[in-house]
């Protein structure tokens, strides 16, 4: 596929997850009565579907990454180029927050705001390491074993770690930036949004690392 063709394809991928995500969070709490755990399985349901989706439908376009902790790995495997991967990063940001602006145009909110809601602490941090290492896994162990699993397993990863993370799992650094400019269930406050930006860095790489040192083991049997 062309550069043009790509960096659409990142950004529209990322504007859909985004809308996704900020809009059933939305959605989910005006209609749990005040039940969180109600508003947070519709949040859960309504991601984990439209990322199996989006992957499915983009992945052939442009790898369908939406994520910058993931074309970073790719970039250090060697399978985007520096310049292509600056320009998905860029899509994946510019989408997510243009994701974020239109659920809340959908549900007629204030579109430019910021999250009050607090997420910081060594515990959430963990568990962005955690949740980007898991989806990283993820990714990396579908394309080796079964490729065409990639959309399902990822969404139904993300859906697990929803629930099974201290931080519900953003485990993307585009998707932190874009949820700190909503002021709605799904929200982050900015200032704790670089702490959650460098665990999921930390986590990608860490997971880049253990099967860059599989690979090489099983080359070298």
């Amino acid at each position: 596929m062309s550069r043009p063709i790509r960096l659409t394809a990142e950004f529209l991928g990322t504007l859909f997850l985004l809308a996704g995500v900020v809009g059933s969070g939305i959605m989910g709490e005006n209609l749990a009565d005040g039940n969180v755990a109600i508003a947070l399985l519709a949040n859960t349901v309504a991601t984990g579907a439209i990322l199996a989706v989006l992957i499915v439908v983009i992945g052939p376009l442009s790898g369908a990454h939406f994520n910058p902790a993931v074309t970073v790995v790719f970039l250090m495997r060697r399978e985007i180029g520096a310049w292509m991967a600056l320009g998905y990063i860029a899509a994946q940001i510019s989408g997510g927050i243009c994701g974020t602006w239109l659920a809340h145009a959908m549900f007629e909110l204030e579109v430019i705001q910021t999250s009050s809601t607090s997420r910081s602490g060594g515990a959430q941090a963990l568990a962005e390491v955690v949740a980007t290492f898991g989806l990283l896994a993820t990714i990396l162990g579908c394309l080796s074993a079964a490729p065409r699993w990639v959309g399902p397993m990822v969404g139904l990863y993300i859906a697990a770690a929803y629930w099974f993370t201290a931080s519900t799992s953003f485990a993307n650094p585009a998707v932190t930036i874009a949820r700190s400019l909503t002021d709605t269930f799904s929200g982050i406050a900015p200032i704790d949004a670089p702490m959650f930006i460098v665990a999921q860095f930390v986590g990608a790489i860490l997971c880049w690392i253990a099967f860059h040192l599989v690979a090489r083991s099983k080359t070298s049997q």
